[in-house]
């Protein structure tokens, strides 16, 4: 070959080399935007966008940097536990006790008491720390009595609450509002995130007269609210018209999930110990008075369901021919230690995720609660079910049979018309 045919190869080479490598740049172009307009790519390029977000600022942080300003001069009493944290880990309490021009009267706590791991009601104490009294919300009584509020002329709460319906934090910050109220208290929320985002609102309506400790105002079992935007609602829907200040946080937004805020995880009670596991709560916790294990006593804890009278195989296989969206379900037996079947075998089924912002757990659970009443109608007890779901004609459809799916779609109506409230209380995009 001659050296301009050899110089001529070459170049050619190089050409059909450039070729290859715009086609490739532009095939990959025409996939990421392909994955980007897909709902699944959104996501992704949200939580991509999030990592690199500014650190969210919870309202103790914020009231810090504010260097407690909107509480000098009171005396106040704290309602918080163990998820009372600020950036640099100090709790409520040491940074109230240490506040200057505040003065902190008492402590008090919801249910599962300061340290957030007791099962069990819970006794009034005293902090071993700062020395002050600490008033149990979660034992003889449910409520700030008189004697309680003496000497106090502000109520700080700060507590991470699940953003579900039936989990008690959010009634125990009503009820203590409501006591403000009678007694010209003022009322500040230092605002925390809803650990599983403020965009999805999911389940049925409770009925009006089903209000008690687990359901203190009639909202969808997921709402979508911060605590302090649920106050918010609280306080004008229910017409509790206290003195309310809430601290909003910094850095939120709406589509946030708990991994997405940079704040450090810690389980606001002793059973929801996981991400995960906040995820699937609504949708699992719903089955428990039916007569299912949901996890407690095990190691995962709303990850997984089952009972002695259960078949995982034959629940798993149901379960996925119903193709519910972003779960997948495999056969788990599991003994717990303590709980619904403690030291009994269960024939379980665990849960796996496949995206989070995709998963409707009220769905899910809903599906759960087919399948079993199909399967063990002698066992397991839709009716039951009533306690949490709270929505009368829900469990009726439940038990005549209506397929899970036209369950679902009857909650629409209810849940347009509360998405129109919810959103006057937003603090946040």
């Amino acid at each position: 070959m001659t050296i301009m045919g050899s110089v001529e190869c070459k170049a050619s080479q190089r050409a059909v080399l450039r070729f290859f490598l715009v086609l490739m740049i532009c095939c990959l172009g025409v996939a990421t935007q392909a994955l980007a307009s897909s709902p699944r790519g959104a996501n992704v390029q949200r939580a991509r966008h999030s990592r690199h977000a500014a650190r969210v600022m919870v309202g103790l942080d914020v009231l810090e940097a504010e260097r407690f300003a909107p509480l000098r001069g009171k005396h106040i009493g704290v309602i918080t536990n163990h998820t009372g944290l600020d950036a640099q880990g100090r709790t409520t309490v040491d940074a109230l006790t240490h506040a200057p021009g505040v003065q902190v009267i008492a402590l008090f706590t919801p249910e599962h008491g300061l340290g957030g791991n007791k099962d069990e009601n819970v006794s009034s104490a005293k902090d071993p720390v700062s020395g002050l009294p600490v008033y149990s919300l979660y034992g003889e009584t449910r409520r700030p009595t008189d004697e309680m509020l003496a000497g106090i002329d502000a109520l700080v709460f700060d507590v991470q609450d699940a953003g579900v319906r039936f989990y008690t934090y959010t009634a125990t910050m009503a009820y203590c509002m409501e006591e403000a109220a009678k007694r010209k208290i003022a009322f500040f929320v230092l605002d925390r995130p809803d650990p599983i985002g403020g965009e999805i609102v999911e389940g049925p309506m409770l009925d009006e007269d089903k209000t008690s400790f687990t359901a203190y105002f009639r909202l969808p079992v997921r709402y979508g609210l911060t605590i302090g935007e649920l106050a918010q609602l609280f306080n004008e829907e229910n017409h509790i018209q206290c003195d309310l200040h809430v601290i909003a946080m910094k850095n939120w937004h709406r589509n946030y999930f708990y991994e997405e805020t940079g704040l450090r995880w810690l389980p606001p009670s002793p059973n929801l110990r996981t991400l995960k596991g906040s995820v699937l709560y609504p949708g699992l916790e719903i089955l428990q008075n039916g007569g299912v294990s949901v996890g407690r006593g095990t190691e995962a804890p709303f990850e997984e369901f089952g009972a002695p009278w259960m078949h995982g195989e034959d629940v798993a296989s149901r379960l996925n021919e119903r193709h519910i969206p972003e779960v997948r379900f495999v056969s788990a037996d599991f003994i717990p230690v303590a709980g619904l079947y403690a030291a009994e075998r269960c024939g379980g089924v665990a849960i796996r995720v496949l995206d989070k912002r995709l998963v409707r757990s009220m769905t899910m659970g809903m599906e759960i609660a087919s399948v079993l009443k199909q399967l063990y109608p002698d066992k397991f007890d839709a009716q039951k079910m009533l306690f949490l779901v709270g929505n009368d004609q829900t469990i009726h459809q439940l038990q005549v049979d209506v397929p899970a799916t036209e369950i679902v779609k009857g909650w629409d109506a209810d849940l347009k018309a509360f998405e129109v409230m919810r959103r006057k209380y937003f603090l946040y995009k």
